[in-house]
């Protein structure tokens, strides 16, 4: 069964090559993916989960001011009593120096995996792999047509 993922750039942040490399990767890699695209609210990431019946949010920012634009996301998403996997990704503070610090701050506002801007698309996809029990299509497919004897 393909899961649904919402995907998008948080606040007011407008950087999209990245969420359009991911994108693709989540595509090919077998996931229904919807992109929200740039400068979208947090409203906007929980209407489309709910919509969508989504297992996943990834949400990404590059500008710096995610932690203002994520303030009170997780509580939005209980409201509505969403049962889904939340991450973020990019360059998630100004003046980054201890991504550690970061991803502590992320995980207390309630995201699952916090992914630095140098992340690769294949380390989030595994990831989300795992944390959904999700095989890769290619074992799908090795499994559905090997022959039992």
């Amino acid at each position: 069964m393909t899961k649904t993922v919402i995907l998008g750039v948080i606040g007011s942040d407008a950087h999209v090559v990245g969420i359009t490399i991911l994108e693709q990767a989540l595509s090919a890699a077998g996931f229904d993916v919807k992109n929200l695209g740039v400068q979208t609210s947090q409203e906007e990431f929980v209407e489309a989960a709910s919509a969508h019946d989504a297992e996943a949010v990834l949400v990404s920012s590059l500008y710096g001011h995610a932690e203002q634009d994520c303030q009170g996301f997780h509580e939005r998403i209980l409201e509505v009593d969403l049962d889904v996997l939340t991450y973020i990704g990019g360059n998630l503070a100004v003046g980054q120096d201890d991504f550690e610090e970061t991803r502590a701050k992320f995980r207390k506002l309630g995201f699952d995996r916090v992914f630095d801007s140098e992340t690769d698309p294949e380390d989030a996809i595994a990831a989300l792999r795992a944390d959904l029990d999700v095989r890769p299509p290619e074992e799908e497919r090795d499994e559905r047509h090997t022959v039992s004897a």
